[in-house]
């Protein structure tokens, strides 16, 4: 983490595994909002960008999440900012239009501003659940009730997995959500009818062997999607991941990163992700 990581990620890791405290990681998270209430600079580190991107919204929420039960003023800030940029159907574009796009990966660069996009909408959505487990402003705000809509209806119509990310995320949310919306249950049995045998999803487009594995699409356990994919294969993902740990403490990510910051940063990110993991499943 000291040779790699960015400082948000140093001081989320003294949080959860040392004695850090909420007051560090919301400052370190401070340096990448803007004005408008969105975050930009790099939070998402394949978009370099100083705009605000939905994308960076993922990262902010993270924050948020891990912070609870104490709760932060800008989480709630956050929502306004995305109902300022939710399309007329209630969905969020994927991205919105970058004058520097320097460093940012090109699916970021070159986005239809004026098309939502259910993978993003999805997967706010269920940050902000997620959120809002502990911060009543959140789980009350108005976007989290428009977004919940607009990703409930999309979703009815699937009628096939379509891009692994995108499946992974409506299946994230749909778990987030299965007690709290009406039928969200009987999508998320409908949805994982079409998780592979394996478990193993290639992603289109990106990287040599770049894919979604058991522990993407069922991270936690005691959760409802992990119903869906057999134990042998959640305990072999966590064999991996223990495994994939390099000689210098640190994991990293199997996607291709689009500019140097960006590939140290994801180092940082990755670490944390693994162990979180492996220390909800039991493994440390």
């Amino acid at each position: 983490m000291a040779t790699h990581a960015r400082l948000l990620d140093r001081r989320r890791f003294e949080l959860s595994f040392g004695d850090g405290t909420t007051g560090a990681v919301t400052a370190a998270l401070a340096a990448y909002r803007n004005a408008d209430g969105g975050y930009g600079s790099g939070l998402e580190p394949d978009l370099r960008s100083a705009s605000s991107q939905p994308v960076a919204a993922l990262h902010a929420f993270e924050v948020f999440e891990e912070i609870g039960p104490e709760t932060t003023s800008e989480a709630a800030r956050l929502c306004d900012w995305l109902t300022s940029i939710t399309l007329p159907d209630g969905g969020l574009p994927f991205g919105l239009p970058i004058a520097d796009p320097a460093g940012c990966a090109p699916f970021f660069a070159a986005v239809d501003p004026s098309v939502s996009s259910l993978h993003m909408t999805c997967m706010l959505a269920a940050s902000a659940h997620l959120t809002g487990r502990h911060d009543t402003a959140v789980r009350e705000h108005p976007w989290t009730a428009t977004a919940t809509e607009y990703s409930m209806r999309r979703i009815r119509e699937l009628d096939a997995p379509g891009h692994a990310l995108e499946f992974r995320f409506a299946l994230r949310f749909l778990d987030t959500v299965h007690d709290l919306v009406p039928g969200a249950d009987a999508e998320l049995r409908r949805l994982a009818a079409f998780l592979p045998a394996s478990g193993v999803m290639p992603v289109e487009g990106g990287a040599e062997g770049e894919a979604m594995h058991p522990l993407d699409f069922a991270p936690e356990p005691g959760r409802p999607v992990r119903a869906y994919l057999a134990e042998p294969l959640i305990e072999a993902g966590l064999d991996a991941l223990a495994a994939a740990r390099r000689a210098d403490g640190g994991w990293t990510v199997d996607w291709s990163s689009h500019s140097p910051a960006g590939e140290f940063e994801w180092r940082g990110w990755a670490t944390l992700r693994a162990l979180a993991l492996l220390r909800a499943n039991g493994r440390v």
